[in-house]
């Protein structure tokens, strides 16, 4: 992904929208500490463009992202800071087990949506665990 949140405003938000296929755009936005911090400039900029954007954390669906599916990432921080706990009362790192994320939603975000002229099929909304309206 290329980021432009480094460069000046009259420049930012001129790589969204190009790719490969200009028939059917979008955008996938990942985890970078960057992007996420951004999250909701990012959700603007894609409505402006016209980008369904989507992202595997449900934060980007609730800052303006039209969906996402995937692990909370206050949830796994929480984790982390359970982690740290342990390390901190003695426990070493080495004897802890890896945990990954067990619990994954579904966010669809029906403002962005509207203000991006898509209609969320039925069958895609029933699925939601939650649905931003």
């Amino acid at each position: 992904m290329h980021h432009s949140f480094g460069r000046p405003r009259a420049r930012r938000g001129r790589w969204v929208g190009r790719g490969p296929s200009q028939e059917r755009p979008g955008l996938v936005v990942s985890l970078v500490a960057l992007v996420f911090y951004h999250r909701a400039n990012l959700g603007d900029l894609a409505v402006k463009k016209h980008l369904p954007a989507v992202s595997m954390f449900v934060e980007f669906a609730e800052a303006g992202g039209l969906l996402a599916y995937g692990p909370s990432i206050r949830e796994c921080f929480r984790r982390a800071g359970v982690f740290a706990a342990r390390i901190l009362e003695g426990a070493k790192p080495a004897d802890m087990p890896v945990e990954r994320p067990t619990t994954f939603e579904l966010v669809i975000n029906r403002m962005t949506a509207k203000a991006l002229g898509l209609t969320m099929p039925a069958s895609i909304a029933r699925r939601a665990d939650r649905v931003i309206e």
